[in-house]
């Protein structure tokens, strides 16, 4: 069963949180952009913190038969990118987040809801 851009952002967005995956945002970049329908983006505390969140969704996405063309900065980085083709993850560090300001710069994107998960204490 392949799955539809928005469903794999969705799930991306639920192994980001099982790794605890802060200030998490999905941007919907049809229109705006060619090489992808949607940015996932989130914060982890420490180089640690975002590789962990980086190899959580590469595993729970291999589990789907999701597989990326592409992931740069692990080990070791302030940002990981992994690229699913028509998702791409931004893994930042807070001050890495701050200078980048994806969120600023494609302002136009509407972003999507993240849906809870159960007993996270983290909101959409």
């Amino acid at each position: 069963m392949k799955l539809e851009p928005r469903e794999i952002a969705l799930q991306i967005a639920e192994a980001a949180e099982e790794r605890r995956g802060q200030d998490l945002t999905i941007l919907d970049m049809r229109g705006l952009m060619t090489i992808c329908d949607y940015f996932v983006i989130c914060s982890g505390r420490s180089r640690l913190h975002v590789d962990a969140i980086a190899e959580e969704i590469d595993e729970q996405m291999s589990k789907l038969g999701v597989e990326p063309r592409h992931i740069e900065g692990i080990p070791d980085s302030s940002w990981v990118i992994l690229d699913y083709l028509d998702v791409v993850v931004h893994v930042f560090e807070p001050e890495a987040r701050g200078f980048y300001n994806l969120e600023g710069l494609w302002h136009d994107a509407a972003r999507i809801e993240v849906p809870a998960q159960e007993g996270s204490g983290i909101a959409g």
